[in-house]
């Protein structure tokens, strides 16, 4: 290094030096910089450090003194850098949470801790740990009248019977993912948006009255009810509007997440001659709620095919 390179170093250092020793901040731990930055040392101010980056050092506090040391990242050790492979497997590795059956590894993976049976939606597991079968969802098992729907349907509400003992991972395109958990409670799911539940809840396919609400993609749904845990998916963070006599709630088929057991949708149509000619709004079809209990939406219209199956 250059004499004048050291004397302009030397000069931001002092500068800094003295800010540390007026600042009445606390210092930062050797574990809290570490993680911060990515190197070693001893202690550091918050606002200081951000200073120290562009010179690659790292300060350290020892009483009224001020001690720099400055590293070359690249011969740290691998374990001491921001991006190495150990911090990534410890950052991402799987953590038993103890949350009992359902626990949620992030907002968009469900871990089913699995000592028994569960209901999954098909094709929703990603990856599994110990001795565990899968098994779908066997022709009768609900009746001719769900066999009938479903047929007709073509939807993906084809659900997956998981059994055994481990770990299974499920997701769903990347949707957020909400546990719930129903006592002695009823609700009713867009298909597409059930992601597992337990076996105690009774489950019954829902067919909407009007053969046109298939053209918007809400033509069935599942209702649930009992106690047990749930797991639905979204699209983002969805949001509960009431519905009461006095104030019912119009919602977007392909919006409308889950809704209270006691209430029945009922198809609104806004047909005018501008959508006949393919110059409507594209919101013609609507779910329209009425009498008391819950609706959730999400912030995201999802077209889902009912023959894509």
């Amino acid at each position: 290094m250059r004499g004048w390179e050291r004397r302009r170093e030397r000069s931001h250092l002092e500068i800094i030096g003295r800010m540390i020793l007026r600042s009445q901040q606390p210092a930062r731990t050797d574990e809290t910089l570490r993680d911060a930055t990515g190197s070693a040392g001893i202690a550091t101010l918050p606002l200081v450090w951000h200073l120290l980056d562009a010179f690659n050092g790292v300060v350290g506090v020892q009483s009224d003194a001020v001690l720099f040391y400055h590293h070359d990242l690249k011969d740290l050790p691998m374990s001491e850098r921001r991006y190495s492979l150990d911090r990534f497997l410890e950052k991402t590795r799987d953590k038993d949470l103890n949350q009992g059956l359902f626990e949620l590894e992030s907002d968009r993976m469900l871990d089913i801790n699995l000592s028994g049976e569960v209901w999954t939606k098909m094709g929703s597991m990603i990856a599994y740990t110990g001795n565990v079968k899968f098994e779908r969802e066997g022709i009768l098992s609900q009746g001719l009248g769900n066999l009938l729907k479903k047929a007709v349907s073509g939807e993906g509400t084809a659900l997956t019977k998981v059994s055994g003992k481990g770990s299974v991972f499920c997701a769903d395109s990347g949707k957020k993912i909400t546990i719930l958990e129903l006592q002695n409670e009823a609700i009713c799911v867009n298909g597409n948006d059930l992601l597992a539940f337990e076996m105690s809840l009774n489950y019954n396919i829902k067919m909407m009255k009007k053969m046109t609400a298939m053209l918007a993609g809400g033509l069935f749904n599942i209702r649930l009810e009992g106690t047990g845990m749930v797991a639905i998916t979204s699209h983002y963070d969805p949001i509960t509007l009431p519905v009461t006599p006095h104030q019912p709630v119009v919602t977007d088929p392909n919006a409308t997440v889950l809704w209270s057991g006691q209430l029945e949708p009922q198809l609104k149509t806004d047909v005018q001659f501008k959508t006949m000619l393919g110059r409507g709004s594209g919101e013609s079809l609507q779910f329209l709620f009425q009498g008391h209990g819950f609706v959730v939406v999400q912030p995201y219209e999802e077209v889902v095919f009912q023959n894509q199956s």
